[in-house]
């Protein structure tokens, strides 16, 4: 993108001269639906400013040659038509289009002799529209006229861009119509500081500048570690990366869906402001991110508040302005402490209610991210991006039942005989003396034809060996929950302590990523040496999880999670 562009919102009345359709553009084809949606949009936008999409040209000697918004300048010139037509007091477009290989097109539309529409599949087109048009209008015709007409003059705008005479126009044309990549935002705002004909004249030597800062803050954003940090979003949202930092200047949210919101805002914007201000805006606030990235402590709190949903980066930015750095850190804390506050205790929430699912599993990210926060700056940072993004798509988390005792799900011959090949090798080391029930679960795996009832009664004898007894109860609480990527928890579904520390072992040998705490539980880091038996997950295993939750969360938890002491086993 170089300064030979101009760039700017223009009233649709002010729209003149003449426009020339190249070859390598097909006519007219706009239908109903498009041609209705147009007047719609207008006329229920009311006296609010509303823009239109951009119109993208090149001057080619007196006229402008029309490289994108044929559809949209056609309709318009339509519409301009019709109001004329009816009432002489209007005035007709204050614009043409001419076309290369289309003469004939530029008479018709000029004339609109409706008895020739079947001539070409061009006329049929226009003349369509144009009925589309009439028809639209008739439903009351004098106050919608009246409207459009004030509206195309006072509040309806087209964002005009002016490319230079250089620029190659079918490269472009083809990249915004056949390709269907429009103009972005991010775009039409880098344009603003590039264009030749900026209010303020800011000469080359700044605007090659102001280019080249761009250009390094995109890349800065491309490292996955910085970007995840900020967002949500999967990479293919942000045609560009900096969009999310013009997004966040201009205050968009997340659910707003207007295309051009941003730029809009941009543009009104730089009517009251220097460019080179507007610019300083873009550079402070993307230092302000780059400044949470690299401090420890905002980093995971902030990433935390992101990645849990508790708040959007455009929450936490508009409430960091204005803030000291005391300020904001309090603020943070209690953004934290709120979003896990429930008015019961943790230790009474449930794996199978939904309500609880989702609380249980907010405490349990804030646990591994203040976990890896607490370890102190030269030990680990939290990878939000491993956590939100891998191979191509959005990560999703589930809870993990640290040690089951239930076949959900279990209902074909190869989930049968998959787990209980997966529990030999355990039954091999905890159980003694268990060579015939080894031999039965072999035998199984190799029957041709397992019955439902055989595995049942062999699965409930290895759980007897391989399970801790005594009170059940725990079962479904924090106590025996962790955090799992739902790829990972499909594939230890149902297995026993033993089987499933085996498999993450496995999977962490391999470099697969495994949230921080998780690991621990399957590593027995949190329980004592004296009660740590490796092959079981029991009560003294359990006590030493949550206490260990409660230490890490102590300054958020409004009361400790009060485990039920159960009988020493």
């Amino acid at each position: 993108m170089d300064n030979n562009i101009v760039l700017e919102t223009k009233l649709v009345a002010d729209i003149k001269g003449a426009f020339y359709v190249p070859s390598y553009q097909r006519g007219y084809r706009w239908g109903e639906d498009e041609v209705n949606r147009l007047l719609d949009d207008v006329f229920q936008n009311g006296q609010k400013n509303y823009c239109l999409q951009p119109v993208v040209v090149r001057k080619k000697d007196d006229a402008f040659e029309l490289v994108d918004g044929q559809q949209r300048l056609t309709t318009i010139y339509l519409v301009y038509k019709y109001m004329s037509d009816i009432n002489p007091f209007f005035d007709p477009p204050a614009f043409n289009l001419i076309y290369e290989t289309r003469e004939q097109s530029a008479e018709f539309l000029a004339n609109m002799d409706l008895s020739k529409q079947e001539d070409n599949i061009d006329f049929w087109f226009i003349a369509n529209a144009y009925k589309t048009i009439k028809k639209w209008f008739e439903v009351d015709k004098q106050n919608r006229v009246i409207k459009i007409f004030d509206y195309f003059k006072n509040h309806v705008k087209i964002i005009w861009y002016e490319v230079g005479a250089g620029e190659d126009a079918i490269s472009l044309f083809t990249r915004l119509n056949i390709g269907k990549i429009p103009l972005t935002s991010a775009e039409l705002v880098k344009a603003m500081f590039l264009s030749r004909n900026n209010s303020e004249n800011m000469d080359r030597e700044k605007q090659e500048e102001i280019s080249l800062q761009w250009d390094n803050i995109e890349k800065e954003l491309h490292n996955d570690s910085m970007w995840y940090f900020l967002t949500n979003n999967i990479k293919n949202k942000y045609q560009t990366r900096i969009d999310l930092i013009l997004d966040l200047i201009s205050g968009k949210e997340e659910s707003n869906k207007e295309k051009y919101y941003t730029f809009f805002k941009f543009d009104a914007k730089r009517k009251d402001k220097p460019l080179e201000e507007i610019w300083r805006k873009i550079q402070q606030t993307f230092l302000i991110l780059k400044d949470w990235f690299e401090n420890h402590e905002l980093y995971h709190k902030i990433g935390y508040l992101i990645a849990s949903g508790a708040k959007t980066l455009q929450q936490v930015f508009n409430e960091s302005e204005n803030k000291t750095k005391a300020e904001f850190n309090a603020l943070l804390n209690g953004f934290i402490k709120k979003s896990i506050y429930i008015s019961s205790n943790y230790s009474e929430l449930s794996y199978e209610k939904p309500l609880d699912y989702r609380k249980i599993s907010t405490l349990l990210l804030l646990f591994n991210v203040e976990s890896v926060r607490q370890n102190g700056e030269n030990s680990q940072w939290f990878p939000f991006d491993k956590f939100k993004y891998s191979k191509g798509s959005r990560v999703t988390w589930s809870l993990e039942h640290i040690h089951a005792q239930q076949s959900e799900g279990m209902r074909t011959q190869e989930v049968w005989k998959e787990w209980l090949e997966r529990h030999i090798p355990s039954i091999e080391v905890v159980g003694q003396n268990q060579k015939e029930l080894i031999a039965e679960m072999q035998a199984a795996v190799d029957k041709e034809k397992l019955e439902r009832s055989e595995f049942d009664a062999l699965q409930q004898k290895v759980i007897e060996i391989l399970s801790v007894s005594g009170n059940t109860e725990y079962l479904h609480s924090i106590a025996n929950l962790a955090l799992l990527n739902t790829a990972d928890n499909a594939a230890l579904n149902n297995s026993t302590f033993d089987v499933k520390r085996n498999v993450i072992v496995d999977m962490d040998k391999r470099g697969q990523y495994i949230p921080f705490c998780t690991k621990m539980v399957f590593l027995k880091y949190y329980t004592p040496s004296e009660h740590n038996q490796l092959h079981f997950w029991g009560q003294a295993d359990r006590i030493a999880y949550v206490n260990a939750i409660n230490t890490v969360l102590a300054d958020y938890l409004t009361e400790a999670i009060n485990l039920e002491k159960e009988d020493a086993q």
